[in-house]
This record gives structure tokens, C-alpha cells and sequence, in this order.
């Protein structure tokens, strides 16, 4: 598998990545021994890069991923969580937005036991967007200086972040000390605004890894999760299009994944999965040419919802309120 360096980190990191967000059962209940399996199988296959956070799953994720990667020699991945945000595991949503050195020196070495390394590759300042106002400028006064500091400790290789406002990450990018950034949901079927922060990442050197190619899963098959933000119209809209792929022969979740890698500004594009098979679909996906035609057909089709911000922040997009 192609690898490319990224950024200041020098990481050579493979062309594809796994996230692990689905190990905390962020989407769907998963059987803890498949998701074990499931990283042996990204393991084998080239992947190297792996990317996980306390918040998915309240810690469930970080867990899982740990007991995937026990036995396994550590110079086969590399690794990066998240610090900042924490999620009660009694109850999906219910985070606490921390960035105080206190409690993310605690918190990353609470995390560096349950994944049973004693270094991180990379940590990103979590969802700092959240909120908005204090809570972001907590972040860049505490935050970012406490990554620093546990850089020149040597427990991380390199500091990074992973939001979602746009806005916020002009500044993340003009101020805060990243070696690399993880931009979620900018750079797929529906949203292509990453391309808007690309110039300033190439001129300082940080690093871009492009997640969520499909979505948060509504360019995939079957019904999207409670917690987007989607209205019910905008549900339909996704069902539809999943129908008019299956009818002319196509898969969604394919052709977003193909998508998504066709820009080489990216280092790599992280995608997420609980099972093997899910796995091996998308390394033969990232191995074919896609259809570029009937792609700019679909994103057609999906006009009302190209380049939207979501609200993640909002809830449930099946909240009364939001079913517009």
C-alpha cells in the first residue's frame, strides 16, 4: 500500500487509514471479538495508521482497540487518540469539554493504559468547536500548550487537532502549534470545503488526514444514525440516492470512498469499521477506478445538502425541532 508523509510529523503513514470510533459502538452494537479480529485484519493488510479517542464509546473504543493491538510489535502503527472532550459511557452524548493540563495529562495516560502503549504517535485536541466561545479559547490557552509539553516530554511524537467548524480551523491553522490536522466530514461526496484550507496547511507543512469519507454513514446503505443532524427531509434525500446507486448498479459507500482519495494533498483518508469484511471492501475499493460520471450525477442530486454545516452540537437531527 502507498504510503506518503505526513507533514511535520514525517510519519510515512499508508494511503488509507482505520478509525476506531466504531469499536466504542458509536454507530451500531459490535461483537467485541469481531472488533478485535477487525484490527488484526487492518494490521495484516498495510494499514498503519490507527486513530482512536477517549469519547468514542466513553472509553469502550480506546479499549477495544487495546486489546486488538496487544501482542502486536509496536513499530507495525502508528497511533494517535484524542484529549479534551470525554463521554460518559452510561450515556452517548453526555461529554465533558476539558482542556486543562490537569486533566488531559490524566486523561491521556488513563488512555495509554487501556491501549497498552506508553507513547503516542499523535494527539489531537478533541471537538474544542463544541460550545463555541470559552471552550475554544480554552483550548489554545491551555490545550495546545499542554500538548506542547508532553512533546518535549516525549510521551507524543506529535500535537494535532480534530474539529469540525470551519471558521475555527482557519484560526487552529494560523495559530495553534499543529504538526497535523484531522479534518472530519470536509472532504467527500457531499463537502469538499477542506480544499479551502489547503494552501495555508501546505505552506507551514501540517499534515492533512481526511475522515469520515462516508459521511458519519449517511452515504452508506441503511437508515442514518439518531444522533446526525439530518432533518427528515434531508433522511429522504439520502435514501434516495442510496436507491438511485443500487438501481443503476452502484454502491454509495464505493463510490464515496473513492471519492474521497482523489485529491493528493491528503496524506491519508480514514475510514471506520467494526467488522472484517467492511475492511477488505474497502482496500479492494481503494485498488478501482471509480465512475466519474455517474458521481457527478449523484452529487447532482444531492445539491440541497452539498457542502452543509451540520450542527453536530444540536443533537438528534429526529429532535422535533430539527425535522424541517
Amino acid at each position: 500500500m502507498k504510503v506518503n508523509t505526513l507533514g511535520k510529523t514525517n510519519l510515512k503513514v499508508s494511503e488509507i487509514s482505520f478509525g476506531a470510533s466504531s469499536l466504542g459502538s458509536v454507530f451500531k452494537d459490535i461483537d467485541e471479538n469481531e472488533g478485535i479480529q477487525t484490527v488484526h485484519r487492518v494490521i495484516d493488510s498495510g494499514i498503519n495508521y490507527i486513530d482512536v479517542a477517549p469519547a468514542y464509546g466513553g472509553t469502550v473504543a480506546e479499549t477495544v482497540l487495546g486489546k486488538g493491538l496487544k501482542g502486536i510489535n509496536r513499530n507495525k502503527y502508528y497511533l494517535s487518540t484524542k484529549a479534551g472532550k470525554y463521554t460518559n459511557p452510561d450515556c452517548y452524548g453526555d461529554d465533558t469539554f476539558d482542556y486543562t493540563e490537569k486533566t488531559i495529562r490524566e486523561g491521556l495516560e488513563q488512555s495509554m493504559k487501556r491501549l497498552g502503549v506508553d507513547y503516542i504517535d499523535i494527539v489531537h485536541l478533541h471537538d474544542f468547536d463544541y460550545c463555541k466561545g470559552a471552550v475554544a479559547d480554552k483550548a489554545f490557552e491551555t490545550g495546545f500548550p499542554t500538548l506542547l509539553k508532553l512533546k518535549e516530554e516525549g510521551l507524543i511524537g506529535s500535537v494535532g487537532a480534530g474539529i469540525y467548524d470551519m471558521e475555527l480551523w482557519k484560526r487552529v491553522i494560523k495559530e495553534a502549534p499543529v504538526d497535523a490536522i484531522l479534518l472530519h466530514n470536509h472532504y467527500s461526496l457531499i463537502d469538499t470545503r477542506a480544499l479551502e484550507l489547503v494552501d495555508s496547511c501546505v505552506e507551514k507543512n501540517i499534515g492533512i488526514i481526511n475522515a469520515s469519507p462516508f459521511g458519519m454513514g449517511v452515504l452508506t446503505p441503511g437508515p442514518v444514525v439518531d444522533w446526525h443532524p439530518a432533518n427528515i427531509k434531508e433522511r429522504e434525500l439520502f435514501a434516495e440516492a442510496i436507491r438511485y446507486c443500487e438501481e443503476n448498479g452502484q454502491l454509495i459507500s464505493q463510490l464515496a470512498f473513492q471519492f474521497s482519495m482523489q485529491q493528493d494533498y491528503f496524506a491519508t483518508t480514514l475510514f471506520s469499521s467494526s467488522n472484517r469484511k467492511s475492511v477488505d471492501r474497502n482496500i479492494k475499493t481503494y485498488n478501482e477506478p471509480y465512475d466519474t460520471k455517474f458521481v457527478k450525477s449523484l452529487q447532482e442530486m444531492l445539491a440541497d445538502v452539498m457542502n452543509k454545516q451540520w450542527d453536530f452540537d444540536a443533537g438528534s437531527g429526529l429532535l422535533p425541532e430539527n425535522n424541517k
